[in-house]
């Protein structure tokens, strides 16, 4: 079975990688073709979510008892298919890394927002594969997105591409990082739908 592999990177790997990654697990379970798995840039290697943030899985119906986090590497990035940074810092790191790593990352909000107005007439490739070709009609979205990071018009602030880090902070950060969160992985899982099952014209 071809797979289509998504890798969330934040610092540690302990509070938003791991939360994007359940969530996106939760989001996109119909489809076990599609695999998740998260990585920090100075990963806390070993160490679980804090409870706050196991707390907010918890509630948006994600598992985190299995998570372990663990550093990136090259091979991390070079397997996956799409990358999702939590923040721009990352998204340098990952590409620093793996430099051609550049057409397949971006941060979560970013992506999100370049993907916000597509049209069902913008998902023609998509719609133009097999409609059991998961893995391709994924791919396309790839493209897609990068496409218009020139045509979309600019943010007011570029910190609005980045989740905020909530690691030694209050629960209201937690809160905040969350609500950040969570509107760009509906936004992604939305868009993964559509393009999933998406109709010739």
């Amino acid at each position: 079975m071809h797979t289509f592999s998504i890798l969330t990177v934040c610092s540690g790997n302990i509070c938003r990688s791991p939360l994007a990654e359940q969530l996106l697990r939760v989001g996109l379970a119909s489809w076990p073709q599609i695999q998740l798995a998260s990585a920090g840039t100075i990963g806390l290697t070993g160490q679980g979510m804090p409870a706050q943030a196991a707390d907010l899985s918890r509630h948006f119906g994600g598992d985190p008892s299995a998570h372990v986090a663990q550093e990136l590497t090259e091979q991390h990035v070079q397997s996956a298919n799409l990358v999702f940074a939590m923040s721009r810092e990352h998204r340098r790191a990952i590409v620093e890394l793996v430099p051609r790593a550049i057409r397949y990352t971006f941060t979560i909000r970013e992506f999100a927002r370049l993907v916000a107005d597509l049209t069902d007439d913008d998902l023609d490739e998509a719609a133009a594969l097999p409609i059991d070709d998961l893995v391709g009609r994924l791919s396309t979205l790839i493209g897609l997105a990068a496409s218009q990071r020139g045509a979309v018009a600019p943010l007011v602030s570029a910190d609005d591409d980045d989740v905020v880090d909530p690691y030694r902070r209050s629960d209201e950060v937690y809160v905040e990082s969350a609500q950040q969160l969570v509107p760009a992985i509906n936004a992604v899982t939305a868009l993964f739908h559509r393009a999933a099952t998406v109709q010739p014209k």
